[in-house]
């Protein structure tokens, strides 16, 4: 006789150690699959470095280039040559005839004393070739002569003193006068009353000096040039003041760092060209003190342009004290130390004042 309590019992059992075997099983077999991914990690892959260009040397800058040519009195590049001689122009400086023409073109621009405490300038052209036109113009004196003399120029003028004809016709010079040899190189313009409307212009004055056979080869003199100037170490000089006589007349000076330009005015107002509105400007300011003498009722002047004396050279919004001479070649030049400043290239302007009561009285600075 079977007995089913037991029978069953063993099948129950056997059932259950069937289903711990597999659970048995599936416990193993995930333990060595971890352990096998565990002890047996894939490698990872290495990543290659990113190689770093070499930079790229920078080229040097290239060396600007050596000007072909450089103008006598400016010391500025020129594409060609500029062998025209000069030619000095008598410009007039009354209230009447500002704002000028034609001296923003000018080399250099000497502003020296006439009578009655008036000033006048005497513009040096010669490396630019332009059209417009040059005014108004003014008569002749003997130190104006002297002037023009330095740079072997043309005078270009409307009349002279007595004794300014008496050089100019006795000693050989080269001179333009509207009112005693060349009056048709010269025209009046009808927006200015005379004797402030008297004009020129390069052309005409080199067709008139054509026609009167003056020599057109001279010896232009020539300047020493820096970049840097001569006032390394000097006073500081961004504003400057000049006075000649009269106390309603003053010359002033800003100085423009960006451009290195002093910039001009007259009582404190922009002195100006009347062609292109803007306002006169030079790299080097020269104020030189001078001997001035008064020798008739009129106010005619005698200036002492041979001797020298004190000077101060304002350039790059500095000031240095030197003195000036009058050299071999009959240039006026500026020395310290005994040796010859160098101008910045590019325009420069000349005070002569007077040396009373002192140089000093009619300058300042800063």
């Amino acid at each position: 006789m079977v007995d089913k309590g037991r029978t069953t019992f063993r099948r129950i059992a056997g059932s259950g150690l069937i289903a711990l075997f597999l659970l048995l099983m599936g416990s193993l077999s995930g333990c060595s699959g971890a352990d096998k991914l565990n002890s047996d990690p894939k490698p990872l892959t290495e990543e290659k470095p990113v190689p770093i260009p070499e930079p790229t040397p920078k080229p040097e800058p290239e060396p600007d280039p050596v000007p072909a040519f450089r103008a006598s009195l400016t010391g500025l590049p020129l594409e060609q040559e500029a062998l025209e001689r000069p030619i000095a122009v008598m410009v007039n400086n009354m209230a009447l005839a500002r704002p000028q023409s034609g001296l923003p073109h000018a080399d250099m621009v000497w502003e020296v004393l006439a009578e009655g405490g008036i000033t006048r300038l005497v513009a040096i052209f010669q490396s630019d070739d332009f059209k417009d036109p040059i005014g108004p113009i003014r008569s002749n004196r003997p130190y104006l002569i002297e002037i023009g003399d330095t740079f072997n120029a043309i005078l270009a003028h409307a009349g002279a003193s007595t004794d300014g004809y008496d050089i100019l016709q006795h000693q050989g010079k080269a001179y333009l006068d509207e009112i005693s040899n060349a009056g048709s190189y010269f025209w009046r313009e009808s927006f200015r009353k005379a004797p402030h409307n008297l004009y020129s212009n390069i052309e005409k004055l080199r067709e008139g000096a054509a026609h009167k056979k003056y020599k057109d080869a001279v010896t232009i003199p020539t300047y020493p040039f820096s970049d840097v100037g001569a006032t390394v170490g000097g006073m500081a000089a961004t504003k400057v003041e000049i006075h000649f006589l009269l106390k309603d007349y003053k010359v002033s000076y800003a100085f423009d760092e960006a451009r290195k330009i002093y910039a001009r005015s007259i009582n404190d107002k922009p002195h100006t060209d009347l062609t292109t509105e803007e306002q006169l400007t030079a790299t080097n300011l020269v104020i030189i003190g001078a001997a001035h003498h008064t020798y008739d009722d009129y106010g005619r002047l005698e200036i002492d342009l041979q001797s020298g004396g004190p000077a101060v050279l304002f350039q790059l919004g500095q000031a240095v004290d030197c003195e000036w001479v009058r050299a071999d070649d009959g240039a006026i030049r500026l020395m310290k130390d005994g040796r010859e400043l160098p101008f910045v290239p590019g325009k420069t302007f000349y005070h002569i004042v007077p040396m009373t009561p002192s140089f000093e009285e009619h300058l300042s600075y800063n």
